[in-house]
């Protein structure tokens, strides 16, 4: 009878090491893996935000200096901003958004000369994007990790 108990003891112990090591191996399975989404989500976002604050810049850059009505140039930043619907928070999109009207309202306006524009950048009124880079960096780090 003892040489039973001590066998079913035995047999006990090793179904929960086992049972244990393939816990744990199954939860660092796993935490790795939210790990490596999270990392893929902060770069697909980094990479969005880089390419909107890139493209507002250059067609910022163009409205100071060409007064027009076409909007064909815009099609681009209307698209980013698209995509930020779809995985941005509220305070980016509106960010975006903000910025982008100041773009349209810029190619509304008469070109301007060269120190005018050294006028607008010592004011601070060029600095159009600061709303949106303070939205995304909050965004980036509310991200869980």
């Amino acid at each position: 009878m003892d040489a039973y108990i001590s066998a079913l003891v035995g047999l006990a112990g090793v179904a929960i090491g086992s049972l244990t090591s393939f816990a744990t191996t199954w939860m660092t399975h796993r935490s790795q893996a939210k790990e490596k989404h999270w990392e893929v989500e902060v770069g697909k976002r980094e990479k969005l935000f880089s390419d909107f604050i890139a493209e507002a810049t250059r067609l910022y850059g163009d409205a100071v200096s060409h007064q027009k009505d076409d909007v064909s140039d815009l099609v681009l930043l209307y698209a980013l901003v698209a995509r930020m619907r779809l995985i941005s928070t509220r305070p980016v999109v509106d960010a975006a958004e903000v910025a982008m009207e100041r773009i349209v309202e810029t190619y509304l306006t008469p070109n301007r000369s060269l120190s005018e524009m050294r006028d607008l950048a010592h004011s601070g009124a060029m600095n159009f994007l600061r709303d949106f880079g303070e939205a995304c960096r909050e965004e980036l780090a509310d991200l869980p990790t």
